[in-house]
């Protein structure tokens, strides 16, 4: 009797440490707690920045380049110069020196219109970036939720086993009391022992689950993993009108065919901008420079000094490259047919992954109504043993038997009503709502 007590002692005092003055976390705050610190959803953020930069008009190569140049130079020698009248000259150790500097600039007028596509091409690379962000959060998300409510659904089964471990512990006094007063045998007792050893194990277990899940949680929120809190175990789910609504526009908002759209479009401008190669390219060149020399006097001149700007004009015609630039052009096209058969089969991919998450949420919601109304019946069964039992009526067998029908209920409404709220969010996830509704 002692040891059962103390076994009921250890069970009360991990669970209070556990729930005493916790926060609750709402779904929203854990969503944006992911949103801001998740290590996938950071990563995915920084990819964007890139892509970003990527389009910027500064890598679209519309801009003319600038450079400076700069340099000087020394020579000594010994030189002999003869000139027209006969004389000859000699020096030895003759000097001369020689500096200068330039501005260049250089502009490409027209490249046969590659980097007009180029650059469409950046832009649409940016789209596709914030799609796979976009998928990244939605991912995310879906994690979140699945840990979530599964923190919520231990949550939920701890409190029925505790209702559980506690009616077990009164059978336990009745049969002692009971035994003492020879009202029953000594098998009643031990029946009802066996059974509080076997609740204690499962409330522990459950509990050990709990705590384990919860640092999962904090892991997916990447914050400090010894975070306490609760959870919210509200669930509602989306008005069927709405979700009708979702499903019509389903495969116009699913990320995945967005992908292939924006796809179609990258290698649409990179075949576009391959055939630039059929073109010529104009450029225009202009320099500012500044030249300066001193010479030996074996040199006609002692120094010279000069300054100027040049500017010009160059056409550049790749008239005949070997067949590269037709076999890049094929290639980009196939590249491009590629895409569109790749579109049509996640198009029909996705069409069967909606209609399958679709019909595995009505199913699921049906087995929750179920199971809400195989509670009811329980409860009410279990009540009804429950009175039996202490008139005697029915044997301690009976009775536990009816107390585990009515735990394995409870638990399995609590799974299904989280399963039904995953099958809905996995719904919403392919018809590109996920992010859009309130939960």
């Amino acid at each position: 009797m002692i040891r059962l007590r103390f076994i009921h002692l250890l069970l009360l005092i991990p669970f209070c440490s556990v729930f005493a003055q916790e926060n609750t976390l709402s779904k929203e705050d854990a969503i944006a707690l992911a949103l801001k610190n998740n290590f996938g959803v950071i990563i995915a953020k920084n990819n964007l920045k890139i892509a970003d930069n990527n389009k910027n008009i500064l890598n679209s190569g519309y801009l003319p380049s600038l450079t400076g140049n700069a340099g000087g130079s020394f020579d000594q020698s010994n030189q002999e110069a003869t000139f027209q009248d006969g004389s000859v000259r000699a020096i030895d150790g003759a000097e001369t020196t020689r500096y200068n500097a330039s501005l260049n600039l250089n502009y490409t007028l027209f490249d046969g219109l590659g980097r007009w596509y180029d650059y469409k091409r950046l832009k649409e690379e940016y789209g596709l970036s914030e799609l796979e962000t976009r998928e990244t959060i939605e991912t995310t998300m879906i994690q979140l939720y699945t840990v979530y409510f599964e923190v919520a659904r231990l949550t939920e089964n701890i409190k029925v086993l505790e209702d559980t471990f506690s009616n077990t512990q009164k059978r336990l006094q009745r049969s002692e009391y009971s035994f003492e007063y020879g009202q029953t045998n000594k098998l009643d007792v031990l029946n009802a022992q066996v059974d509080l050893v076997n609740d204690s194990i499962n409330l522990m277990n459950t509990r050990q689950t709990f705590r384990n899940t919860k640092r999962d949680l904090n892991l997916l929120l990447n914050r400090d993993l010894a975070s306490s809190f609760e959870v919210d175990t509200v669930i509602a789910f989306v008005n069927p009108i709405s979700l009708e609504e979702f499903l019509d526009k389903g495969i116009a908002n699913n990320v995945s065919v967005l992908q292939t759209e924006k796809n179609i479009k990258i290698n649409d401008y990179a075949y576009k901008s391959s055939k630039s190669v059929f073109l010529p390219t104009v450029g225009l060149t202009g320099s500012y420079g500044w030249n300066e020399g001193n010479f030996p006097a074996t040199n006609f001149l002692a120094s010279s000094v000069s300054t100027g700007i040049s500017a010009g004009l160059n056409l550049t015609w790749n008239l005949f490259d070997g067949g590269n630039g037709i076999t890049q052009i094929k290639n980009a096209k196939i590249v491009l047919d590629n895409q569109e058969t790749i579109k049509e089969q996640i198009e029909q991919q996705v069409l069967r992954d909606v209609q399958n998450a679709k019909e595995n949420y009505l199913n699921r919601l049906q087995v929750f109504s179920l199971q809400e109304q195989n509670v009811v019946t329980n409860q009410n069964n279990f009540e009804r043993s429950n009175e039996q039992f202490q008139l005697g009526s029915i044997t301690s067998i009976e009775f536990r038997q009816a107390q585990i029908n009515l735990l394995n209920a409870q638990t399995n409404k609590n799974l299904a009503k989280y399963d039904a709220k995953l099958a809905e969010l996995q719904l919403l996830q392919l018809t590109g709502q996920l992010l859009n509704i309130e939960l």
